[in-house]
């Protein structure tokens, strides 16, 4: 009977022979890795596209190479899943560059998309759709996580609940946060819609509470009607959606109403209005002079009437 052989395996620790080696094995390091080795994060909200400000980017890559390092983690079959720096790696690859500096730093999921989101909101121009989905993606995070023990309310005592924490740390309200991520539930032309301003974002917000298919003949009667939903329009919208009421043809009425309005109103240009009176006079002057005598001219026409 053949005896079990016991291999007792040297920490890694104690390869190094020195406490510096030990401690500069721990310490993060940056590294030149090859743009083809750095693959994007999965389901990343923060759109990477080719405008003016990518352009100066890549000129200032090319002038001065990447000033801040990226931030990426080992994938478990080969490369490396960045989790900040997807706007850096593309302006490498516009400025003809083959490598970027990359700090590699072993992370779970749910750390990687906290350091994601938080290295990337702060930035300007954010658009809605990018803050909804990141958001989103962090407060699941949060969750996941569980309960943290280092934000507590002060008034109460109690831990705060992921919504609260992601709320602190954004510095918007619980309910502001909700409802951008209630926008992650539009289809996405019209959340293009939105980003592009062509649909406000408090009536975005009640149109995400419609159906899918809903919001798609929606788009249709948009571009019948030529038209987008106001606040109060995008309300009604909602409440039809809930009564099971909504057809095509409630949606074109709601917002044709919004046409019919503007053609019953008539404007004039101050500049076309400025010959007939003295320049001192202001545009309330001018509109109780214009009254006035629109009131004497009805009069005239009631009298010649009754004759």
């Amino acid at each position: 009977m053949k005896r079990r052989t016991h291999i007792q395996l040297t920490p890694y620790e104690d390869l190094f022979s020195t406490e510096e080696q030990r401690q500069d094995f721990h310490r993060e390091k940056v590294m030149d890795i090859p743009l083809n080795e750095l693959h994007p994060f999965k389901d990343h909200p923060f759109k990477v596209q080719d405008d003016d400000r990518m352009t100066d980017t890549a000129r200032s890559v090319q002038e001065r190479g990447v000033l801040v390092p990226a931030i990426a983690r080992p994938r478990p079959d080969g490369g490396y899943e960045l989790i900040s720096g997807h706007r850096r790696k593309r302006a490498c690859e516009l400025a003809g560059l083959d490598t970027m500096p990359v700090i590699v730093r072993e992370m779970d999921d749910n750390a990687a998309v906290l350091v994601m989101v938080d290295s990337n909101i702060q930035r300007e121009n954010i658009l809605p759709s990018e803050r909804a989905f990141a958001y989103k993606m962090k407060l699941e995070a949060l969750k996941r996580q569980g309960s943290r023990t280092d934000l507590t309310c002060v008034q109460v005592g109690h831990k705060l609940k992921a919504r609260d924490i992601l709320a602190h740390e954004a510095g918007e309200s619980s309910g502001q946060i909700q409802r951008y991520i209630r926008l992650t539930y539009l289809i996405p032309k019209l959340l293009n819609m939105v980003d592009e301003k062509k649909i406000a974002f408090n009536p975005a917000v009640e149109l995400s509470y419609l159906k899918q298919e809903e919001q798609a003949q929606l788009l249709d009667a948009m571009d019948s009607e030529q038209a987008t939903p106001s606040l109060s329009q995008a309300q009604r919208l909602k409440r039809f959606s809930q009564e099971d009421k909504l057809s095509p043809a409630v949606m074109s009425a709601i917002l044709s109403e919004k046409k019919k309005t503007e053609q019953e109103q008539v404007s004039f240009s101050a500049e076309a209005l400025r010959k007939y009176f003295p320049k001192s006079y202001t545009p309330q002057q001018m509109e109780t002079v214009i009254f006035r005598l629109l009131d004497t001219w009805q009069r005239k026409r009631q009298q010649q009437q009754e004759r």
